[in-house]
């Protein structure tokens, strides 16, 4: 987009009593959602947008800040901002498969898994699953991508009497929620979400930054009476978000 484009859709689409920042940011967000500027699209650069809107560097600079704070934008230090990729999105008041999910935006999905073994529960476990320390349960580990970016680490325990079968399941076919699924459907479910830091090793797995926050689900999952399993669903924070609706009545 050349300078005096710019500056004419500046003018048109931005009168009003707001701050000259707010402006800008308004000028931006408004291309981005029409269409105009797409995912990764470069924007024009900081001195582009100075010339052609007439406004000093300090507002610019802020509303470009702001906006790549709020996920709208990313910076790349000496190179320029571009629009950022939109955040996968779940259900928070559902239970589906990631799988789907993924799919269901038109992505490639992957999967890779980290671990599959029988162990022994720990106290922790055991009382989550209604079982005793000692118990036998199934334990998975397994990332999930969409194009190829990781997207979640999935950390399932999983009780034994109503999975047969789930040590035998290659689960870069089919997700572990995919099988269970078909086992022991599922009756119902419970969702405890938090921000959290992720630890080291799993900042390796994820390919984030120790410094990025994540979002942790706590999953459990219930075929009719019985708990099936528990999983530990964690996620970048730029990377995904929940969103739910209600009514009241």
């Amino acid at each position: 987009m050349d300078p005096a484009e710019l500056g004419r859709l500046y003018e048109q689409h931005t009168a009003g009593s707001s701050p000259a920042y707010q402006r800008v940011k308004d000028l931006v967000a408004r291309q981005i959602a029409d269409g105009h500027w797409r995912e990764d699209d470069a924007l024009p650069s900081e001195s582009q947008f100075v010339e052609a809107l007439g406004l000093s560097r300090m507002t610019v600079n802020r509303a470009l800040r702001e906006l790549a704070t709020e996920g709208l934008i990313r910076r790349v230090m000496g190179v320029g901002s571009f629009v950022a990729p939109r955040k996968a999105t779940s259900a928070l008041l559902e239970v589906h498969d990631i799988a789907d999910e993924v799919r269901g935006r038109g992505h490639r999905y992957e999967a890779r898994v980290l671990s599959l073994r029988e162990e022994r529960a720990d106290e922790k476990t055991g009382a989550h699953l209604g079982l005793g320390e000692g118990q036998p349960v199934f334990h998975s580990r397994v990332v999930h991508y969409e194009d190829g970016v990781a997207l979640q680490l999935e950390d399932r325990y999983v009780n034994p009497a109503f999975a047969p079968g789930y040590l035998e399941q290659d689960f870069t076919r089919q997700t572990p929620f995919a099988f269970l699924s078909k086992v022991a459907p599922l009756g119902r479910g419970e969702h405890i979400v938090e921000a959290v830091p992720a630890s080291p090793e799993e900042c390796a797995i994820l390919g984030i930054a120790p410094s990025e926050p994540c979002l942790l689900i706590f999953r459990r999952t219930w075929s009719r009476d019985a708990l099936v399993s528990i999983a530990r669903l964690l996620h970048p924070g730029s990377r995904y978000r929940l969103e739910g609706s209600f009514a009241t009545h």
